[in-house]
């Protein structure tokens, strides 16, 4: 063990020495990452996730039955009922959208005007509604999503990408978190399980807590100045580099010293990517900020944009809020959608046209969708819709996928995947195609097997990946 004299005797190298020494930490780290498996169409993941389940009928998934149906009986035999009531063959009211829909762009898309925004990019989306999925709660669904598993725990998709590929920018984290949810998953929807912890998701916020709080703490140092810092730190990385020789190969160890080593070159980098005063007045409003609805998640696909345009990996930024119910989550109160779509419908517009018009659509995939959608039916014959694992719509845009395209369908009524399935192991599976991993290529050995995000299933969609 080195005497506290030693330390300090060392610690006076300097900026070499700190030089030296964070070359080798990033030598070190870049060992856990591993390659492309073949040319990648898309270089970064933006993932707009609508926590809780938008319902399909009501947004991108037309389906002309329920207005000529409204109102009238039907047997419905999905499995959130089944699996509530242990019954089949029950019959549920039919429901008919509440908003009208119309056909956008060239493609003739459908959509409701709860997105008009966005809809005005449908040449752009490239939108699967045969989804399907596992779990018929949001926990479990949640977790599917995110980790690709409902109840064990495993590495979320965000940290398998870091595993992967590693980030572009060294000064910046691979894969980050934008106002994520406490519940429903909380920290296992970014977090790193098995895999070595230097993966897990750098936070911002929370869900239902206001962009401006969405900060990486302690980011900026009041008390010393620059080159008091820069000593404090070389002797901090003294003493990381001293316990390191003494427990070589300790995962835990080796993630904090990196922590360390990413903290001390974020703050000289990432205050500037967190700044949005520099932004022109024209993009502000292309985000709606300053907006009294679309303000604050316009901030944060702003802020996605400018971690994207930086070079992080794969950025999630979560639509949901803090309490027990999550945002999309109307089982008695469909018209609680529209109070949802007006808050994220322009800012996703706005990143949409803000990605295209710099360059960075082409590599950057961006990704909206959901744990689940919501079934065509009332639910107990109310105002709003049900749990639906079983069907539901997403889309993609950018990062090589086919654009103003549909893939798949549900039945009639919008209540189950039919044509062209998608299970949620398949939109993994090709998420990560596009970004150059072999799904089935990309896995961590632990506990004497070797784990991967889609275990033994799913399948590449070629159908949507673009020429």
């Amino acid at each position: 063990m080195l005497s506290r004299r030693e330390s300090l005797k060392t610690a006076a190298c300097g900026f070499g020495s700190l030089a030296l020494s964070g070359i080798a930490h990033q030598a070190a780290a870049k060992e856990t990452h591993g390659t492309a498996h073949h040319p990648a169409k898309a270089k970064r993941v933006i993932f707009l996730f609508m926590q809780g389940g938008p319902s399909q009928v009501d947004t991108f998934d037309y389906k002309p039955i329920l207005d000529e149906r409204h109102g009238q009986q039907f047997s419905f035999n999905d499995a959130r009922k089944i699996a509530k009531t242990g019954q089949r063959g029950t019959n549920e009211t039919v429901k008919q959208p509440l908003w009208k829909f119309r056909q956008y762009g060239e493609c003739g898309m459908w959509a409701s005007d709860l997105f008009a925004h966005t809809a005005s990019h449908a040449d752009k989306l490239c939108r699967i509604h045969s989804m399907h999925t596992e779990g018929v709660a949001h926990g479990p669904a949640t977790l599917f999503l995110h980790c690709g598993a409902t109840n064990f725990i495993r590495p979320s998709m965000g940290a398998w990408i870091s595993y992967g590929l590693g980030t572009e920018n060294e000064n910046l984290p691979a894969f980050v978190s934008i106002n994520p949810s406490p519940g429903n998953g909380g920290a296992r929807n970014y977090g790193t399980a098995f895999l070595p912890p230097v993966h897990q998701g750098t936070t911002l916020g929370s869900a239902g807590r206001p962009a401006k709080d969405a900060k990486i703490r302690d980011l900026t140092n009041s008390t010393f100045n620059q080159e008091q810092q820069a000593q404090q730190f070389s002797l901090l990385r003294t003493l990381n580099d001293a316990q390191l020789s003494q427990r070589p190969g300790d995962a835990e160890l080796e993630s904090v010293a990196n922590s360390y080593e990413l903290a001390w070159r974020m703050q000289n980098n990432a205050p500037d990517v967190l700044d949005l005063s520099n932004e022109t007045e024209a993009t502000l409003k292309m985000y709606g900020i300053g907006e009294k609805n679309p303000d604050d998640y316009g901030q944060q696909c702003l802020m996605a944009r400018r971690f994207a345009e930086a070079g992080v990996r794969y950025i999630q930024v979560t639509y949901g809020d803090s309490g027990a119910n999550p945002a999309w989550d109307q089982h008695s109160n469909l018209p609680k959608h529209e109070y949802h779509a007006a808050r994220v419908d322009k800012p996703i517009a706005g990143l949409l046209q803000d990605l295209d018009q710099r360059g960075l659509l082409e590599d950057t995939l961006v990704w909206w969708g959901a744990e689940f959608g919501r079934t065509p039916y009332a639910q107990n014959n109310g105002t709003g819709r049900d749990h639906n694992p079983g069907g539901f719509t997403t889309w993609l845009a950018g990062g090589g996928t086919k654009p103003g395209f549909a893939y798949g369908a549900t039945d009639e009524w919008g209540a189950k995947a039919v044509e062209n399935k998608v299970h949620m192991h398949d939109l993994h599976a090709t998420i990560l195609h596009l970004l150059g991993i072999d799904h089935e290529q990309l896995t961590y050995r632990y506990s004497g097997r070797n784990f991967r995000l889609t275990d033994v299933h799913g399948r590449v969609v070629n159908e949507i990946v673009g020429i």
